[in-house]
């Protein structure tokens, strides 16, 4: 055979499926398709291709389209979920994909504003100039590129910085029931922290909250640099979930531009919770407690997010409120985020009406980067500050009866000499803030042999720092 002729045939073949491969790699044009079922808030479409995640328009019968997020699909079929309200919907109504989605404008503009779950502003100060776009589900890091917690974050609040050191990249639990005082407690930090910039997310609260958490939490100092993502109870299951990852976006962007972010989120319950109704809704079976599978996925892929970045100079310092149904600490999902998060808090509900605040209960809490972030004295003063306020606390029905008779026990008699030192060095007012340095001073001389036995235990913990 001519060897010209073998060449023109292999170059003919080649140049085919040159073009073969190229036509696959083509994204595969939008296509409407049509409304064909609606069952709940589970949308079935059919005659249209998109891939998950992907946002499309629905036709509304009065004229106005709702968008909607692909969750699914089965054989030919799509499984949509409305990311708003979903009203005006009939058969075989119009379902047309988006070419784009999953994106979020982030930039500095942010600061000072309050956006919903889709990043769109809410606060009526315009639209955000000068925004890029990010897509919303960001980049993860390899754990081996991440640089360690070494350096402790000022969170303002004494109870935390002088007995449960929060690190900068650190993850935290807020545990806590309602009503004793999670709010206040998130509010303080906001105000009081030195990070440079504050995201909250606030997932599935009340939507009077959001207003009165801006004004009497936040207020001018703390909102000036802040981003607030509001999206609260009544909001579509897929705009709670997409609020959290907006937040978590928003403070990525912030890391990366090598500032030091505290994120603050209300609540990562309400954020499963939201994903618990979009994965029943598309037929995933429940596993524990009514909640599915994906959810227990979902919650670290959040939550491994944030932290600290591939160098020193950016950071993610994350708290995560965990609502504790009826108190109960067992519940699933508080379960999973403790066994994931680098430390907790728990709230107590008997401190807080005993007029305790922050109602921090310190037997209960830790922090699993302490020995990263503090020097050996200060370590001292925690582990002798936790010795006596358990042992008052064990004995504390016997004191209260009277049946405790002084001298029979040493230390005993000196926890109950500290006690009120103790108590009174984790209460704090909404409005006083206590740097690491004044805390961890005071820490250490409420065990000075000249404070026990003084008139006034808050005296003594203001003076503790001259």
């Amino acid at each position: 055979m001519n060897t010209s002729l073998v060449e023109q045939c292999n170059t003919g073949w080649s140049q085919a499926l040159s073009d073969m491969g190229a036509c696959l790699r083509k994204p595969r044009p939008l296509v409407s398709g049509r409304l064909t079922r609606m069952v709940g808030l589970t949308i079935e479409a059919s005659g249209c291709y998109a891939p998950l995640g992907t946002r499309c328009r629905i036709e509304g019968s009065d004229g106005k389209a709702v968008d909607a997020e692909v969750v699914g699909f089965n054989r030919n079929t799509l499984y949509l979920m409305p990311i708003g309200h979903a009203h005006g919907f009939q058969l075989h109504a119009r379902v047309t994909p988006m070419p784009d989605h999953g994106v979020l404008n982030v930039g500095p503009q942010l600061l000072g504003r309050v956006l919903d779950g889709s990043g769109a502003p809410i606060d009526g100060l315009g639209p955000l100039s000068d925004a890029h776009m990010v897509e919303l589900r960001g980049r993860p890091i390899n754990p081996l590129s991440r640089h360690p917690i070494d350096r402790p974050l000022d969170v303002g609040v004494r109870a935390i910085n002088g007995l449960l050191p929060v690190g900068r990249g650190q993850r935290i639990g807020l545990f806590a029931g309602s009503g004793v005082g999670k709010s206040m407690l998130l509010g303080m930090m906001t105000r009081f922290t030195e990070a440079e910039v504050i995201v909250v997310g606030l997932i599935g609260e009340r939507g009077r909250e959001v207003k009165e958490f801006i004004e009497k939490n936040l207020g001018k100092q703390g909102m000036s640099r802040s981003v607030v993502i509001a999206s609260p109870a009544d909001a579509a299951p897929l705009m709670r979930l997409h609020g959290a990852l907006a937040a978590t976006r928003i403070a990525e962007y912030f890391r990366d531009q090598g500032k030091h972010v505290l994120l603050l989120m209300d609540s990562l319950t309400r954020y499963a919770q939201a994903q618990r109704e979009i994965g029943l809704a598309v037929g995933e079976p429940p596993a524990t407690k009514g909640y599915p599978p994906s959810v227990f996925s979902r919650i670290p892929e959040l939550i491994e997010r944030t932290g600290n970045s591939e160098s020193e100079s950016g950071s993610i310092t994350a708290f995560y409120t965990i609502l504790v149904e009826g108190d109960d600490t067992n519940d699933p999902v508080a379960d999973s985020a403790r066994a994931i998060l680098d430390g907790h808090i728990m709230l107590s509900r008997t401190l807080a009406d005993g007029g305790l605040y922050p109602a921090i209960d310190i037997e209960s809490s830790v922090s699993r980067v302490i020995h990263d972030v503090t020097t050996e004295i200060h370590r001292e003063s925690i582990s002798r500050f936790r010795k006596y306020y358990s042992l008052y606390n064990r004995s504390s029905d016997l004191i209260n009866i009277g049946a405790y008779k002084e001298g029979a026990d040493a230390e005993l008699d000196r926890a109950v000499a500290l006690y009120p030192r103790l108590r009174s060095y984790i209460s704090q007012k909404p409005g006083q803030a206590s740097a690491v340095g004044q805390s961890v001073t005071q820490l250490a001389k409420l065990f000075d042999g000249t404070q026990v036995g003084a008139n006034n235990p808050e005296e003594a913990i203001n003076g503790a720092a001259s």
